[in-house]
């Protein structure tokens, strides 16, 4: 079964705001960056070489190549356009399994994408256990389980096709012994 109505449309904003942060990414892409690292001061307020003081931390600034941003941007470019396509074709494992991966390439911006990626894989479960991916359809087919195991019968959903009690127990010969692989039994010795 593919995903659902509700499980495309937040797939899709997902698939959209990976896209956005893909988007971030092309100032970067285009012109080279200042970016300043900060360490802690070593003994006696004293940096490191190439670092300076400022206000109790130490600096260094210096220009980001473009180059050092493209491999982040495809990934979320790739990864962002691949699960919008397994939205389209309502897979459901391939939308999970893109925003899993999405989700940890990115570190804490990617939480939205992992916890997006968790409620596609309980959903999966409670359609698959349960037949119905909500929480309430889910639950009330839990408990009408539970009470059909409680009462000693087997669970049929409301639907299903009635089946002869197969509670009767077979009376079917066990099979005989492979003459090939089941080794001969020996005869017994009486002790005097």
């Amino acid at each position: 079964m593919g995903i659902d109505d509700l499980e495309k449309k937040v797939t899709y904003a997902g698939g959209a705001i990976a896209l956005l942060l893909a988007g971030l990414f092309v100032p970067r892409l285009l012109k080279a960056t200042k970016v300043t690292v900060t360490t802690t001061p070593g003994k006696g307020n004293v940096c490191k070489a190439g670092y300076h003081l400022v206000a109790s931390l130490c600096e260094k600034s210096h220009l980001a190549q473009p180059a050092t941003y493209w491999p982040q941007f495809l990934e979320i470019l790739i990864i962002g356009g691949i699960m919008m396509i397994f939205a389209v074709k309502a897979k459901r494992a391939g939308v999970a399994m893109c925003a899993l991966l999405l989700g940890l390439a990115l570190g804490t911006v990617g939480f939205p994408f992992i916890l997006l990626a968790a409620w596609l894989i309980v959903r999966a479960f409670r359609l698959q256990k349960y037949g119905d991916a909500s929480f309430a359809g889910s639950g009330k087919r839990a408990r009408e389980m539970a009470q059909a195991k409680k009462e000693g019968r087997t669970y049929s959903p409301p639907g299903a096709p009635r089946v002869a009690n197969s509670s009767v127990p077979r009376t079917a010969n066990p099979p005989e012994a492979s003459k090939r692989y089941t080794p001969k039994k020996r005869a017994r010795t009486k002790k005097k």
